[in-house]
């Protein structure tokens, strides 16, 4: 599958990364679409993203045939609850650049155009993501989305940081020519630390591994993404990175980083397969749990006139 990114204030589309979400919607489409053939209560779908040219797994529950549905798996910040759908993103390092850490480093300090300088960690898993150390950004864990936008020094030093580590990932040659980049998606970061998430809730330091937050296309969103925590997850494993140096001694439960964002705690899967160089570290597993379920189905005729290539189409 080919996945779209439009952006909600621009007129553009980007094809140059993948979206953990709507990776974990693919293969209860493929299966209720009869494109998977199914045999059991559970399947494993091998999916090709098209973007990254890398394979995704995909282990959806089944009843009748079909994808399921109805379950127990709650998502944070998702209402309501429904079948888990586990996702392995194992396969995907160097989606974007063809290495763990495209920069050649697993970590660096680089110094911003106002002279502060920011310790970070560029990895390539899923998408290409910049890990940010918070405190060298003044950030003291309290911060939701609404206070961080609102900070325009804050919010021009993290676009700052894209700006510059996405030409170490090849895409643009001139970091001060890019506005609100999307990737690599910029993920703060610091120790586990307690604050009132974005819904009220008291979420305590003793509840996460390590404190986190996403900005993307020039916003901090209310959650986690997929492939963000692929990159937290990938990145723990890995001394010396930015988000291993910010890991509690202890991991709350073996082989899994709970990482605390604006609405509650994301819990995924990490298991590495070791190297004597860092930067040629591989996975047996990294996975992570959505749930999907179709919402509509319909057909969408457009005027020949409107469409930007020649296409037959049922109706003019």
């Amino acid at each position: 599958y080919t996945f779209a990114q439009v952006d909600t204030d621009r007129a553009v589309i980007g094809y140059e990364g993948n979206c953990g979400n709507i990776s974990s919607a693919v293969a209860p489409f493929a299966i209720d679409e009869g494109l998977v053939a199914t045999d059991g209560p559970e399947v494993t779908v091998r999916i090709w993203n098209a973007n990254t040219d890398k394979i995704l797994r995909s282990r959806v529950q089944v009843k009748g045939g079909r994808a399921r549905v109805l379950g127990d798996c709650a998502i944070p910040g998702v209402p309501g609850t429904g079948a888990e759908i586990m996702m392995d993103y194992a396969d995907t390092v160097g989606a974007a650049t063809g290495r763990l850490f495209p920069s050649g480093a697993v970590a660096e300090t680089i110094t911003l155009s106002d002279g502060t300088g920011v310790r970070v960690t560029l990895c390539d898993v899923g998408n290409a993501g910049v890990f940010i150390r918070a405190e060298d950004l003044g950030m003291d864990g309290s911060e939701l989305p609404d206070r961080i936008m609102a900070d325009p020094v804050l919010t021009r030093r993290i676009a700052e940081v894209q700006a510059r580590m996405g030409v170490a990932c090849g895409y643009w040659t001139d970091w001060r020519s890019v506005d609100r980049p999307g990737l690599p998606q910029a993920l703060l970061v610091m120790p586990p630390t307690g604050f009132r998430t974005s819904d009220g809730r008291n979420l305590t330091a003793d509840e996460t591994d390590v404190w986190g937050r996403m900005f993307f296309l020039g916003k901090c969103h209310d959650s986690m993404s997929g492939t963000g925590s692929m990159c937290f997850a990938a990145a723990s494993a890995v001394p010396g990175t930015v988000v291993a140096d910010a890991m509690r001694e202890t991991r709350l439960t073996p082989g899994r980083v709970v990482i605390g964002h604006p609405l509650g705690a994301m819990s995924v899967e990490v298991e590495p397969i070791t190297a004597g160089d860092p930067a040629e570290t591989r996975y047996a597993r990294l996975g992570f749990a959505r749930t999907a379920r179709r919402l509509m189905a319909g057909t969408l005729y457009i005027p020949r006139d409107d469409w930007p290539r020649p296409v037959t189409l049922a109706a003019d």
